[in-house]
This record gives structure tokens, C-alpha cells and sequence, in this order.
């Protein structure tokens, strides 16, 4: 078998496999990006009153939720097709279907970590004025979390309703 037989026979793997770097790599690198915005933002604050840190740290975390998303739609999909076991046979038809699964967590997961970096790093200066008003700078973030949770729970539908 040569290398092109070989790789049409296995296409259907490689786009499943696919579908899994998109949800956690596009979901991880959002994750990385709205955290690394509040924590510039939260460095501020904290250089002014370092007994802040504990309350920019909360904020600080919340993006980082999206790339857990898209990481736990990876592990869902490689144990579908068999990664951390016995490979499965995944026609080109499945693996599409399992790449398009990857979507939805992967481009919202992107989107809204950048943007619930924002909105938690306007927390921060919350924070900075008005220390005990912590919660409705985490309200404000978490309002962004809702769509990411949508994009999770769309994955996840679309991922169990493909049949291996």
C-alpha cells in the first residue's frame, strides 16, 4: 500500500483528529489571550495595592474556562475514534462530521475568552476604585462565559450524535 492509499484510508482520522485541534487549540489560544488581557490589566491594580491580587485573580481566571471547553470536546472526540485504545475504522463521511463537532467550541471558545478577557479587565478597574463592588465585575465577565457555554453544549450534542 502506498502512501496515498494509505492516507485515503485513514482520511476519516485524520479529519476527526482534525476537529479536535480545532476545539481545544483555537478554544486554548483564546483562553491564553483573554487571560494574558487581565492580567495586564490586573498587574495595574495590583502595583497600587498588592492586597488586591487575590480579587484580580478571580477575574483573571474566567477566560481561561473556554480553553477547558475546547479541551474537554478533544478528549471526547479521541476517545470516540480510539485514540487511548484500540483506533477505530472512521470513514471520510464520520470524520467530517466529527471535525464540524469541533467547530462550534473552537471559534466561540476563541471569541469570547478575547472578549471575556476584556470585560473581566474592566473588572479590574472596578476593582481599583472599588474593591467591594468584586461581584459585579465578575457579572459583567460571566455574562460573556453564557455563549461559550452554548458553543460547549452544541459541541457536545453534535458530538454524541455521531455514530462510530
Amino acid at each position: 500500500m502506498n502512501l496515498v492509499d494509505l492516507m485515503n484510508s485513514n482520511i476519516g482520522f485524520y479529519l476527526a483528529l482534525l476537529g479536535s485541534a480545532v476545539a481545544a487549540g483555537l478554544a486554548g489560544v483564546g483562553s491564553a489571550i483573554g487571560v494574558g488581557i487581565v492580567g495586564q490589566a490586573a498587574a495595574g491594580v495590583v502595583t497600587e495595592d498588592p492586597a488586591k491580587f487575590g480579587r484580580t485573580l478571580l477575574l483573571q481566571a474566567l477566560p481561561g474556562t473556554q480553553g477547558i471547553y475546547g479541551l474537554l470536546i478533544a478528549f471526547l472526540i479521541w476517545t470516540k475514534i480510539g485514540v487511548f485504545g484500540t483506533p477505530v475504522d472512521v470513514n471520510m463521511h464520520q470524520g467530517l462530521m466529527l471535525l464540524m463537532a469541533g467547530l462550534p467550541i473552537g471559534l466561540v471558545g476563541l471569541v469570547s475568552a478575547i472578549y471575556q478577557g476584556r470585560a473581566a479587565a474592566a473588572g479590574c478597574s472596578i476593582i481599583a476604585k472599588r474593591p467591594e463592588e468584586l461581584a459585579k465585575g465578575m457579572v459583567f465577565a460571566a455574562m460573556v462565559e453564557t455563549y461559550a457555554v452554548l458553543a460547549l453544549l452544541a459541541s457536545f450534542l453534535m458530538l454524541n450524535g455521531i455514530r462510530i
